[in-house]
C-alpha cells in the first residue's frame, strides 16, 4: 500500500464526556467491533473481575474512573482506528485538553438521563475553538432520561452544535425496542443479551410497511413515524463538508454496556471521518502528505508496566514516515535521536513497530529526555502549536512520610511532575517542596501512584495560596531589587524557573502595583 492510501486509511479521534456517561464502555464496545478484544470489561461491577481495556492504571480499576488519557488501535472496515480515550473527571482535564491536541476528530458520549453537563460544555468548547469535527452519542436508552427532541434542542442551545440526528430510539427504558438508522435506513430491534444478530436488523426504506407495526407494537410504530417525519422536516441532512468544518454534529442513540446502537455509530464514522489532517507550527502549516518525518509529544506516562518501570512519550506522527532505529532531531535538545523499539498500543499491551504513518500514535521508550510539546522532525526546525498550559489552583506541601525511601520519593515525584499531572515548586527560603494541582483529586492520585510504583510514601499539608505566577523581567535590577523584598514568596519550578507565590488576589495586585516591571504570567510557557 502507498504513502498516500496509509494516510487516508487512518482516523484518530478522542472521547470526551463529562464523567459517568459510559465513555470507557464505549470504547471498549468500538474495540469489540474492531475485533481487538475478544471481551469487554465492567467498568464498574466488582462482581466481575474484568475492567475496561482503556483503564489499565490500577487505581482506575479500583475506583472505576479514567484518570489517565489511554491509546488504543485496531482495523475496522478497511481503517486503521487510533482511539484516544480521555479522562472525564474535570481534575484530569488537562490530560483531556492536551490529548485534543494529537485528534482529528472527537465522539462526545452524553448520558440520556443528565444530558449536557459541565465537563462536556468545557470539552465541546476546547474542540470548537480547533473546529474539529464532532459526532455525538447519546448513552443509556436503556434506562429512562430526556426526551430525544428535547436532549437535541439542549445540545444545540447549551453546546452551540447544529445538530443532524442520523439516527433515532424507538422508546427507551423498559419500552426501549430499538433505534432507527436514518443514514442507512435500518431497524436495529433491541436485545438486552447484547449480541446483536442479523434477525434483529431490519431493512427498512418505507417506514408505513406493516413489519414495523408487526415487530415494535402500534403505538412504538406510529411514534416512530411521527418522530422520523418531524426529523426529515426539522433537521438538516448530513452534510458531510459542514461535519469535516465542525459547522454540523451527526447525532446517534444507544446503549453502549447493552452494545447497541454503536455498530451503527462506527460504521457511519468510519465513512465520514477526516484523515489525519495538516498541523500548525510557529513556523508553518505542515501537510501530512509531506515526505519528511514531523510529530510532537503530547503526554508522557511513567510505569504503564510498573514491573519494568518504563517511561513512554506519547508521539503523534504529523507528516511522512516515522521508521524504526532511524536518526531525529528533537528540537529542544537540539540533537539527534533513534529509537529501537517504538510501540503501538491497545492500551496497557504494546508491540513494536518498524514503521508508523501521520495519525498513529507512537510510544517512545524515554530516559527523560522528553517533555510535553517537544517536537520530532528529520532535521527542519518545527515548534507545534496548541499545547495548554495551565495554571495550578490548588496547593499543598509534600513530606516524606518514610526518610528510608527518600530517593524513592523523589524519582517518583520527577517523573510524575514530567508527566504533567501537577506542577512542583520548591521554596527559595526553606527549600519544600509543594504540588500545585487543577483539582483535588489528583493528590491522591500521586500519591497512591507513589506509594504503588516507587515504594514511597508521602503525606501533605494544607497550603493557602491564590495562584503561582512565573515571574519574568527584562530589567536585571529591577528583578533582583524584587527577589530581595519577595524572597519568602517565591520558588522554582522543576525547570528552574522563579515562581511567585501569591496568598491573595489582593496581595498579587499590591506586588504588581509595587514592581510595574515584573511580569506574572499565569503559565510557564
Amino acid at each position: 500500500m502507498g504513502f498516500l492510501e496509509e494516510i487516508e486509511k487512518r482516523r484518530t479521534f478522542g472521547i470526551v464526556s463529562h464523567p459517568d456517561a459510559g465513555k470507557t464502555t464505549l470504547t471498549e464496545k468500538l474495540l469489540l467491533f474492531g475485533g481487538a478484544i475478544q471481551i469487554a470489561g465492567a467498568v464498574k461491577s466488582n462482581k466481575i473481575k474484568r475492567h475496561a481495556t482503556s483503564d489499565f492504571m490500577e487505581i482506575e480499576k479500583q475506583r472505576g474512573i479514567s484518570v489517565a488519557t489511554s491509546v488504543m488501535a485496531f482495523e475496522y472496515g478497511g481503517k486503521k482506528i487510533n482511539i484516544l480515550d480521555t479522562p472525564g473527571h474535570k481534575d484530569f482535564a488537562e490530560d483531556t485538553y492536551r490529548t485534543l491536541t494529537a485528534v482529528d476528530s472527537v465522539i462526545v458520549v452524553i448520558d440520556v438521563a443528565k444530558g449536557v453537563e459541565e465537563q462536556t460544555l468545557n470539552l465541546v468548547k476546547v474542540c470548537k475553538m480547533r473546529k474539529t469535527p464532532m459526532i455525538v452519542f447519546i448513552n443509556k436508552m436503556d434506562r429512562e432520561g430526556k426526551d430525544g427532541f428535547d436532549l437535541l434542542d439542549e445540545i444545540e442551545t447549551k453546546l452551540g452544535l447544529k445538530v443532524c440526528p442520523l439516527s433515532w430510539p424507538v422508546g427507551m427504558g423498559q419500552r426501549f425496542k430499538g433505534v432507527y438508522n436514518i443514514f442507512e435506513k435500518k431497524l436495529n430491534l433491541f436485545s438486552p443479551h447484547g449480541k446483536q444478530s442479523e434477525e434483529d436488523l431490519l431493512s427498512i426504506d418505507d417506514l408505513s410497511e406493516s413489519i414495523l407495526d408487526e415487530r415494535v407494537g402500534d403505538d412504538a410504530a406510529k411514534e416512530l413515524r411521527d418522530d422520523i417525519h418531524m426529523i426529515t422536516e426539522v433537521y438538516p441532512e448530513l452534510d458531510t463538508e459542514a461535519y469535516l468544518n465542525g459547522g454540523q454534529s451527526p447525532v446517534f442513540f444507544g446503549s453502549a454496556v447493552n452494545n447497541f446502537g454503536v455498530k451503527e455509530m462506527l460504521d457511519c464514522f468510519v465513512q465520514i471521518a477526516p484523515s489525519p489532517l495538516p498541523r500548525e507550527t510557529e513556523e508553518r502549516i505542515v501537510q501530512p502528505n509531506e515526505k519528511k518525518f514531523s510529530g510532537f509529544i503530547f503526554k508522557i506516562h511513567a510505569n504503564i508496566d510498573p514491573k519494568h518501570r518504563d517511561r513512554i512519550a506519547f508521539l503523534r506522527v504529523c507528516s511522512g514516515i516515522f521508521e524504526r532505529n532511524t536518526n531525529y532531531r528533537h528540537a529542544r535538545l537540539e540533537r539527534k535521536m533513534k529509537f529501537s523499539n517504538p510501540t503501538s498500543f491497545m492500551a496497557a499491551r504494546k508491540e513494536v513497530i518498524d514503521a508508523a504513518y501521520p495519525g498513529d500514535i507512537v510510544g517512545l521508550y524515554d530516559s527523560s529526555n522528553f517533555k510535553i510539546g517537544d517536537s520530532m522532525t528529520e532535521g527542519e526546525e518545527l515548534n507545534f502549536k496548541g499545547m495548554p498550559a495551565f495554571s495550578p489552583e490548588q496547593f499543598r506541601y509534600i513530606n516524606n512520610a518514610d526518610p528510608m525511601k527518600s530517593k524513592q520519593l523523589a524519582k517518583g515525584i520527577h517523573q510524575l511532575m514530567e508527566e504533567g499531572v501537577a506542577q512542583l515548586f520548591i521554596t527559595e527560603l526553606s527549600g519544600r517542596k509543594i504540588i500545585g494541582t487543577v483539582g483535588a483529586l489528583q493528590f491522591e492520585v500521586i500519591q497512591y501512584r507513589l506509594k504503588h510504583e516507587y515504594g514511597a510514601s508521602c503525606s501533605y499539608e494544607p497550603l493557602r495560596l491564590h495562584k503561582a505566577c512565573w515571574v519574568h523581567c527584562d530589567d536585571r535590577a529591577e528583578l533582583k531589587k524584587f527577589e530581595e523584598r519577595r524572597r519568602k514568596d517565591l520558588a522554582k519550578d522543576k525547570d528552574g524557573k522563579l515562581v511567585y507565590l501569591a496568598e491573595s488576589a489582593w496581595g498579587l495586585q499590591t506586588v504588581q502595583e509595587n514592581h510595574p516591571a515584573v511580569e506574572f504570567r499565569n503559565t510557564s510557557e
